[in-house]
């Protein structure tokens, strides 16, 4: 694959093909568009070799969600919507197809797995997380629309209450809150390997029949149009003052871990 994405293709236990695809890229993984086209690339490199099994891992942090300081760059330039548009409707046609694809799409992580980054998580059919690993959604504290699913598939998981709640006090939560929520079926020292011994439980016929039937056309034109919603805000709010004063602030504050 690419120095940002690598694929790995693994066979569990009753022969079923896994693609192991690891994102490394800069700024704890952040979801710059070199990043999102190469995922976009290896979940074609996955189907064409026909891996019943998607794994997605990240290394120390999972993906710190939107590069701030790429979107602040772009906005001081004048283009901050242009690269918006680099990123955040590449991003939402990730995690709609990973939400329709009949593959089970399986996500091991740790450490952040912030902003829209979050949505991999949200999209995917079994989850184990590190210790360590937590998810926030940083909108409120930049300015930013939600975006990845944040309100488009996230009610569908927890609920519209639960999810408007988190989003408005921005809370962090942690691995054990994640599984409480169902966001996760388990904690590990090492998620990737448990992700792949899980992986490998239960006929995937009736697995993937589950999957189909729970996102089914209905649902997933639903997701889809909301998904559109949310581009729609993010480039608004994107090219507005305050949104640019949010991403100084937050510049300052954190300095150079400027990634949520």
């Amino acid at each position: 694959m690419t120095p940002r994405i690598s694929l790995q293709m693994l066979e569990l236990a009753d022969g079923t093909l896994c693609a192991r695809l690891t994102l490394n890229g800069g700024r704890a993984n952040s979801l710059e568009p070199d990043l999102l086209r190469d995922l976009a690339a290896a979940l074609n490199d996955a189907e064409a070799k026909d891996a019943k099994v998607i794994l997605l891992c990240g290394g120390r942090n999972f993906s710190s969600g939107g590069d701030v300081r790429g979107f602040h760059q772009a906005s001081l330039a004048g283009e901050a919507v242009a690269y918006a548009g680099q990123v955040v409707p590449p991003l939402q046609a990730i995690v709609a197809r990973l939400i329709a694809m009949p593959r089970l799409v399986v996500v091991a992580a740790r450490g952040a797995i912030t902003g829209g980054s979050a949505g991999l998580l949200f999209a995917a059919d079994l989850a184990v997380l590190a210790p360590d690993a937590f998810v926030q959604p940083y909108y409120p504290q930049v300015g930013f629309a939600p975006d990845g699913g944040w309100t488009a598939v996230l009610p569908e998981r927890i609920g519209a209450g639960r999810t408007l709640e988190w989003l408005q006090s921005d809370g962090r939560l942690s691995a054990q809150e994640l599984c409480d929520l169902g966001l996760a079926r388990g904690i590990s020292d090492h998620p990737e390997e448990t992700a792949v011994e899980l992986s490998a439980n239960g006929a995937f016929g009736s697995r993937l029949t589950a999957k189909a039937l729970i996102w089914d056309a209905d649902r997933r034109e639903q997701i889809n149009v909301r998904l559109e919603a949310e581009t729609k805000a993010f480039l608004d709010r994107i090219a507005r003052a305050d949104t640019t004063l949010g991403m100084s602030r937050l510049l300052e504050r954190i300095g150079a871990k400027a990634d949520v």
